[in-house]
């Protein structure tokens, strides 16, 4: 004979038996990446109405505002220019000889 459990979400998380056409209830986030229900309730700081992508788009537009992520290859392409600035000599990278020569100029100063 057939039987079907399923566990409990909160403590103790025993198993309870339920019938075989048993169906779980749909989770309310179920579908958040997919849908606007991440928007619900949403307000500017104004107090403006974005609860919607479109309603948010809309604002930004209008505010000549933009998000983080339209940024992405500017910061990437920033980031491998400082590291090659630090690395590789051509300004900000310090040598052995430009700390020897730091300290060299400042022994000479005390030495007048």
């Amino acid at each position: 004979m057939k039987r079907k459990f399923i566990q409990q979400r909160e403590p103790p998380y025993d198993l309870i038996e339920v019938p075989l056409d048993y169906e779980p209830e749909p989770r309310r986030h179920d579908g958040l990446l997919y849908n606007d229900r991440g928007y619900d309730g949403l307000r500017a700081t104004d107090g403006s109405d974005i609860s919607s992508r479109t309603k948010h788009r809309r604002y930004m537009r209008a505010n000549g505002l933009t998000t983080m992520d339209d940024f992405k290859e500017s910061w990437a392409a920033s980031r491998r220019a400082r590291d090659e600035y630090f690395t590789t000599g051509k300004g900000g990278a310090v040598s052995r000889d430009d700390v020897a020569r730091a300290i060299d100029s400042l022994e000479n100063k005390r030495k007048r």
